[in-house]
């Protein structure tokens, strides 16, 4: 059976990548360039200065994603490239890189959706095993996803406000950490001790998550003891705050697997890399013999790695975009 090469183009947000991807699971080769520096001044992502950044490094990025896999176009079968959701600008720069490299080299475009990219970089570790859940967890999302088969998704709960991530983000801001806050978080969190009471965000019987609550519960928190006079304790806060979310996001998923009657557990997305999270589920995974599956830290934030597992699959299942494709900056997974 012929190898099929996807090469694949990943810029939703601050992150501009391209990788090769042979047959969905082999990665020839991958290149990241980040913005975190320059966006680190601004305390965020600042949209107009990644899709500029974009147009400057797309042309380099490829170019040394090629030469590194030692390969031409002419070894490519298909370019996959993120086409949404994200900053529009910035999808925009590399769909249009990926449009033009699908008409020059007369090659299927494949489009992908980001939050299937996430899904499919545990590919990249091992095959997937069906039915699975797929925890979903990011600075933009979070999802608990049924999956019979390959890229067959079944949305069965998720935020209703602020993503995981982004509540993250916002804690560390409140309590005077730099940015992206969430790993600085999680770190500081193993320093420290669950001595603050913050609730259980929507501690209900949905596969829902609310993330809006604890994060005020944390702002509330923080301005009355600056009131009293008080001194915060960093540690201890976000020890506090990651054992309510992490509590919550492990609940909801656990029931979800039996609920569902599946022992396959695969988590994606940025907040993969939180070692809270990463130790409580595989914890419990052991105690209930689930098969876990997490991706290795280099593939849980945004790369073109997961965009070329995820486009061989929709590659296979003859999944085609036109030259007509356009970016979107919200997209539902299906």
């Amino acid at each position: 059976m012929k190898d099929v090469y996807i090469l694949a183009i990943e810029s939703s947000c601050d992150e501009t990548s391209v990788s090769i991807i042979r047959n969905g699971c082999d990665e020839i080769a991958t290149v990241v360039l980040s913005q975190m520096d320059m966006h680190a001044n601004f305390g965020g992502v600042v949209p107009e200065v990644a899709s500029r950044m974009h147009i400057e490094n797309i042309t380099m990025v490829l170019e040394e994603c090629l030469n590194k896999a030692d390969l031409d176009m002419t070894d490519i079968d298909a370019i996959a490239v993120t086409y949404g959701p994200g900053l529009i600008g910035s999808l925009l720069i590399g769909v249009q890189a990926a449009k033009t490299l699908a008409y020059l080299y007369n090659k299927p475009l494949v489009p992908v959706h980001h939050i299937a990219g996430h899904i499919y970089a545990n590919n990249l570790e091992k095959p997937l095993s069906f039915p699975l859940i797929a925890l979903v967890v990011s600075g933009g999302h979070t999802d608990l996803i049924y999956m019979e088969e390959d890229y067959s998704f079944k949305r069965i709960g998720g935020t209703l406000d602020d993503a995981v991530g982004e509540a993250y983000d916002k804690v560390a801001r409140v309590v005077g950490l730099s940015y992206p806050g969430g790993p600085i978080v999680d770190k500081k969190a193993h320093e420290g001790k669950n001595t603050y009471h913050l609730p259980l965000p929507l501690n209900d019987d949905s596969y829902d998550f609310s993330f809006s609550g604890i994060k005020s519960a944390v702002i509330n928190l923080v301005h009355n003891e600056k009131q009293r006079g008080n001194v915060i304790n960093v540690e201890n806060l976000c020890a506090s705050f990651q054992h309510s979310v992490v509590e919550i996001l492990t609940k909801k998923t656990m029931r979800a697997l039996k609920e569902f009657g599946v022992n396959n557990l695969i988590v994606a997305g940025g907040v993969a890399a939180n070692k809270g999270l990463r130790e409580k589920l595989t914890s419990l995974c052991s105690e209930e013999n689930i098969n876990l599956i997490i991706p290795s830290m280099k593939h849980c934030t945004d790369n073109a790695a997961m965009i070329g597992a995820a486009g061989y699959y929709a590659y296979k299942l003859g999944r085609r975009a036109n030259l007509d494709l356009n970016a979107k900056a919200n997209d539902a997974l299906q």
